[in-house]
């Protein structure tokens, strides 16, 4: 019986040595890639009922994962809704909220996202994450205010949005034109704080950061990494490559967003080649809703009133897509309510970092929710228009206090009592039932107050 043992030992030993990998990659922080749309609307994609746009790519992401319904961002405009994203904290509170005369950062803004505030990619790089960013920052573009200040250790991208570089004379309304010239731009293209190419030629822009996204991914295949790659397109002026151009029925448009759609899926086929995407949450979003006003080559909010600018849904309700094969439910649809706020408390539960406890975080962890172990936690939803509460939802109901077409000569208009629609019924906004909930009215009233009362601002950044 003793030899029988000891003639076992070696099997038994081999036996846990192969295993041991496998308890490893379990024990392993899942890698997070966010990626970010600029001015895309709720209904431009082909699984949020868009007729002529083809996304096969975000529709199968979709078809894996998990499509939201209610997926808000924290402000109707690039600056404050990215602000947002990155600290889970309304941009009011980070001075990063501007108002209507300065709804944005521009070169001229002498600040940015202050050095205080703690991003996803500082929390993660503290638990051994490599980190990058992407893309478009607009969080500020002197050094102490760039991404490799706030937690990524490198940046490749644009500081700002591409029709903030103008050529000289160029003829008016150019960034609305549907046939943008590549010379009336100047844009600088950046690694981390160092200027690398001016001017950038914009059509290869979407192509070259997905090159940028798949070197990253492959270079950090063996760590956990943070990608935050935040889209330039489909902003305004409308650039698309070669293999793009004049193919979308929708125009150049559908050029723009269908490029987008390849760049998704180049990003999900390399996790899948690299054998990460078991341990990989991708998650899709826009920053805000459609430019109504750049008509053709500005977006749709398929159902929903309103576009950019304005805080109607169409302006902060935007298409989510989670994506983690093995762990998302493939093919659910979530009509819970959720924000861009939630992600820096979802990414640091997933990363295991703490959330900070020493500020006043405004997300909530939404990793039950995607992981099918319990409901969501966000019951409310405050629509700020720069530094003014415009709008409330609390549950169903959500009570507009002013309303703003976005980008409109007429002025904002306030309402007392405020207007009252009820969203699942009315998604469109069209009813206004006010007269007959005047408890609903009271109530969000009540949590206006007591927002208010709580609320410390930050130092304006503008």
């Amino acid at each position: 019986m003793r030899k029988y043992i000891l003639s076992l030992l070696p099997v038994a030993f081999v036996a846990l040595v192969a295993t041991a990998p496998a308890v490893a990659r379990a024990e392993k922080s899942p890698n997070i890639v966010i990626i970010l749309a600029d001015d895309l609307g709720y209904g431009d994609l082909g699984c949020y009922g868009h007729p002529s746009i083809r996304t096969p790519n975000l529709d199968r992401m979709a078809a894996e994962g998990m499509r939201f319904t209610d997926f808000y961002v924290a402000a109707t405009v690039c600056t404050p809704s990215r602000a947002a994203l990155l600290t889970g904290r309304l941009p009011i509170r980070s001075g990063m909220s501007g108002d209507l005369q300065h709804r944005v950062q521009t070169r001229n803004s002498p600040g940015g996202l202050p050095p205080e505030e703690i991003t996803i990619a500082r929390a993660l790089k503290g638990k051994g994450y490599a980190t990058q960013a992407i893309g478009k920052w607009h969080l500020g573009h002197y050094p102490q205010n760039l991404p490799t200040s706030h937690g990524f250790d490198n940046f490749y991208g644009l500081r700002w949005s591409n029709d903030m570089e103008p050529t000289r004379g160029i003829p008016k309304g150019s960034s609305g034109n549907l046939d943008p010239k590549p010379e009336w731009w100047n844009c600088t293209l950046m690694r981390n704080d160092q200027p690398l190419e001016q001017p950038t030629d914009l059509s290869t822009l979407t192509k070259r950061y997905t090159e940028e996204a798949v070197r990253f991914i492959e270079q950090n295949r063996k760590k956990p990494f943070f990608l935050y790659f935040a889209h330039t397109y489909p902003h305004v002026p409308l650039f698309a490559s070669k293999q793009f151009q004049k193919t979308s029925p929708r125009g150049l448009y559908g050029d723009v967003v269908e490029e987008l759609d390849w760049s998704v899926g180049q990003v999900l086929d390399t996790l899948r080649k690299q054998g990460l995407d078991k341990n990989t949450l991708v998650f899709f979003t826009s920053d805000n809703g459609p430019w109504l006003v750049k008509d053709q080559v500005g977006g749709c909010a398929g159902l929903l009133q309103g576009g950019k600018g304005s805080t109607w849904e169409g302006g902060m309700r935007e298409p989510g897509i989670a994506w983690w094969p093995g762990h998302v439910k493939a093919g659910s649809v979530n009509r819970e309510m959720a924000s861009s706020l939630d992600l820096l408390s979802t990414c640091l539960t997933l990363g295991k970092a703490p959330i900070p406890s020493d500020r006043i975080i405004d997300g909530v962890d939404m990793t039950p929710m995607l992981l099918g172990k319990g409901p969501g936690q966000r019951n409310l939803m405050i629509y700020y228009n720069g530094d003014e509460v415009y709008a409330i939802r609390k549950g169903p109901y959500k009570a507009h206090f002013t309303t703003f077409a976005g980008y409109s000569k007429e002025p904002p208009e306030k309402h007392d009592p405020p207007l009252l629609f009820h969203l699942p019924n009315d998604p469109g906004e069209r009813f206004n039932i006010a007269a007959e909930h005047p408890e609903v009215i009271a109530d969000i009233k009540q949590e206006l107050e007591n927002h208010r009362a709580k609320l410390v601002p930050g130092k304006r950044q503008y």
